[in-house]
């Protein structure tokens, strides 16, 4: 797999939900982004973090932990998935600083292979401060994706109006074209 090419269907989701939709459903087949480094090369770098951690083992081990984690907060209950994210989010912290233009934040991590699980688990914590009743999961029986819902009134329903929103609506048009 080429690090230049993502195979994903959706991506530039915040990165929380990016890091979910490594695992998506293509003809119906569950297909993982994250099966070897060379998927986790491609991750990193459609993120931004490709400079900043290696694309090795043990990133992918704790990064698998990480979106496991995810997935048992956001689609399995609150109280089940905390536990899970908390012991992500115990191999890093925020260390408050001071910089030229005024204050800021620096995330450390005692080992650097937990980095991008860690930003993944604390996206998750700001996205739960930000509007918890926007992180949705595709409306698609058969979809797996997940998204951040940006339209005005909070409506979206679909991973993408072109794809799952298309099935729907074509779905429906047929079973009342059926039925006449």
């Amino acid at each position: 797999m080429s690090a230049a090419r993502d195979p994903r269907p959706l991506t530039g989701e915040p990165l929380a939900l990016d890091l979910l939709n490594t695992r998506w459903v293509q003809e119906g087949a569950v297909q993982d982004l994250l099966t070897d480094t060379d998927g986790l090369a491609v991750w990193l770098g459609a993120n931004g973090l490709d400079g900043r951690f290696a694309a090795d083992a043990a990133t992918l081990r704790h990064l698998l932990r990480a979106r496991d984690a995810l997935r048992a907060a956001v689609d399995g209950s609150p109280a089940e998935g905390a536990a899970r994210v908390d012991a992500v989010l115990a191999h890093g912290r925020i260390r408050a600083t001071l910089t030229a233009d005024g204050p800021g934040e620096v995330p450390e991590f005692r080992d650097p292979s937990w980095g991008p699980a860690w930003l993944a688990a604390r996206d998750y914590l700001r996205l739960l401060a930000t509007a918890p009743d926007r992180i949705r999961a595709c409306a698609h029986e058969s979809c797996v994706l997940h998204f951040f819902d940006t339209s005005r009134n909070g409506t979206r329903r679909w991973c993408s109006m072109a794809v799952c929103g298309n099935r729907a609506k074509a779905s429906r048009h047929y079973a009342r074209t059926k039925d006449a």
